[in-house]
């Protein structure tokens, strides 16, 4: 059988949760895991606590927690309606990403003069950003308190009448989508975007007004850029809006013309209609407007199979081990998933074929789920004192002949013993056999990748990347340019599991230039911030599972 070297199936969460809005580079901007600590807080100052943490899934890397990331993305899914210039840009210093409901990740952002804060979602499968504003039903107000270790801002409404930058966009504007609900050719353009999960909506009108940004790269790195966007002043939300889910406002990061990628190609603040996402095996990662990857990155065209604008792609084949499996299926590139959902005949021969390369025994850890069911088939127990595992190599070949590398596929499984002490001890095979009509590449798939979505050439890029000193990587897991490691399997050391309430503060990066807080105002750039995956929130556990 062919296997890839030993895998490390621990995380150092705390570890993890400490990262502060460095870049190696530049400014960096944080995103929080939506069962973080961090969004536990917030969520339960705004009154959705029950939202942020369901039964038995705030001990991470539970049973219960797996399960709720699970039901995270069937929501996602309901909402979406699938159920049946130069260099990098970023968001101003300071700005957080939190996620709750329906979402995987959230991103704190600032428009206006003065500038108002909100927690808004990202979404790739969706394009208008907006937010809470001039409100006639929105969700509850509060203050964020210690988002960062200190003092948070006061989250309200934005209102147009209250920035002396704010401007109407009228009918006769281009990203204006309804004219024919306008009175006059100068009234301002509305908007209403309906979502298929519960009645869920959001309609007000467009307005201009400025987003914070600051460049990531080059003689300016860390300078302000305040960029004028279009965006959604949000008056009446509906459904889950009013429960949790995008509470403070979403962000399209779709390919439609008015989404903010776009927006800030067509105003000359990025050279190209691209973005890319980063994710590392500790599950720290960042994103970078304007970002169209490498020459020689691997590379596969969109798909355009629907009205919707999600990022499809073909895939031709898989390779498990020493097996290739020659099947055909579309699939969506989707980072706000947490887990890669398969269709048989795929699921099925990716699962069997993975299974028959494993040495350790089957294990069920189904019995200590409360928080719904428990979304794994195919899991494996530890003995006492393993630390390591052999996993078959796992690829996809995509349309093109380029070869997509899953270098994450199994999540590790924790247990909380009678004495109190954490343990890893198991693992399972992050794959969800799809109960919908589609197959989605999820973040998991993505992990250890740099992934560019190039909108403007309509392809998918990828290259093995190290997200901490921004530089692609060999096959064999080193930097290009440093010394490979010798042949044969590596030995990686299971860290101790963190406990998931640790302080969480802004702590550098090794390395890694710190944090500016720069004021002046500069044009141009590609924008950069940091993403926590699901796949750093992977260690803890309530109880002890049923290993067999």
């Amino acid at each position: 059988m062919a296997h890839s070297s030993c895998l490390a199936l621990a995380l150092a969460v705390a570890a993890v949760l400490a990262m502060a809005a460095v870049e190696v580079s530049g400014l960096g901007f944080d995103l929080h895991h939506r069962y973080s600590p961090i969004v536990q807080r917030w969520a339960e100052e705004r009154g959705h606590a029950g939202v942020s943490w369901p039964a038995g899934a705030e001990v991470i890397g539970s049973p219960e927690y797996y399960s709720a990331l699970s039901r995270h993305d069937h929501a996602l899914f309901a909402r979406r309606g699938l159920a049946q210039g130069d260099g990098l840009v970023t968001f101003a210093d300071g700005n957080i990403t939190l996620r709750l409901d329906g979402s995987l990740h959230y991103a704190e952002v600032a428009v206006g003069t003065p500038n108002t804060t909100f927690l808004v979602a990202l979404d790739t499968g969706s394009d208008l950003f907006w937010v809470p504003c001039d409100c006639k039903q929105c969700a509850p107000l509060g203050n964020l308190t210690a988002v960062d270790g200190g003092g948070g801002p006061e989250l309200r409404q934005y209102s147009p009448s209250k920035s002396s930058t704010s401007k109407t966009v009228t009918c006769t504007n281009n990203l204006c989508d309804q004219p024919n609900a306008c009175a006059t050719a100068t009234s301002s353009c509305p908007y209403a975007v309906r979502y298929a999960m519960a009645n869920t909506s959001s309609s007000g009108e467009l307005v201009e007004d400025v987003l914070y940004l600051t460049r990531e790269k080059g003689a300016a790195a860390g300078a302000a850029v305040r960029t004028p966007v279009v965006f959604g002043c949000g008056q009446m939300q509906t459904g889950s809006f009013l429960d949790g889910a995008a509470a403070d406002g979403l962000m399209g990061l779709g390919m439609e013309k008015v989404s903010v990628p776009s927006i800030l190609a067509s105003t000359g603040v990025v050279k190209s209609d691209s973005f890319s996402m980063c994710f590392s095996k500790d599950g720290l990662g960042r994103i970078n407007f304007g970002d169209t990857g490498s020459a020689d990155q691997s590379e596969t065209p969109f798909i355009v199979k629907s009205s919707h604008s999600y990022y499809n792609i073909s895939i031709t084949s898989m390779s498990v081990g020493d097996k290739n499996l020659p099947l055909g299926f579309y699939a969506i590139a989707d980072s706000g998933t947490s887990f890669t959902y398969l269709n048989d005949p795929a699921y099925t021969a990716y699962t069997t074929n993975f299974n028959v390369q494993i040495s350790e025994r089957r294990a069920n850890f189904s019995g200590s789920t409360r928080s719904g069911p428990f979304p794994f088939e195919y899991c494996y127990s530890l003995s006492p004192d393993q630390t390591t595992v052999e996993l078959p190599i796992v690829s996809l070949t995509t349309n093109g002949g380029a070869v997509f590398p899953v270098t994450s596929p199994v999540y590790p499984i924790a247990a909380q013993m009678t004495n109190g002490e954490i343990r890893i001890i198991g693992y399972c095979l992050a794959v969800i056999k799809s109960d919908l009509p589609i197959d989605i590449i999820g973040q998991n798939f993505m992990t250890g990748l740099k992934v560019v979505f190039n909108r403007e050439k309509s392809v998918l890029g990828w290259q093995k990347f190290d997200c901490y000193k921004d530089e692609k990587m060999t096959d064999d897991g080193s930097s290009v340019g440093s010394p490979s490691p010798s042949p044969g399997p590596t030995t990686h050391v299971f860290p101790q599991p963190q406990e998931s309430d640790s302080p969480v503060g802004r702590t550098p990066i090794p390395g890694a230039a710190p944090v500016p807080r720069s004021s002046s105002a500069a044009a141009g750039g590609r924008a950069g911030f940091r993403l926590l995956s699901s796949m750093a929130l992977l260690l803890l556990a309530a109880a002890a599972a049923a290993v067999f």
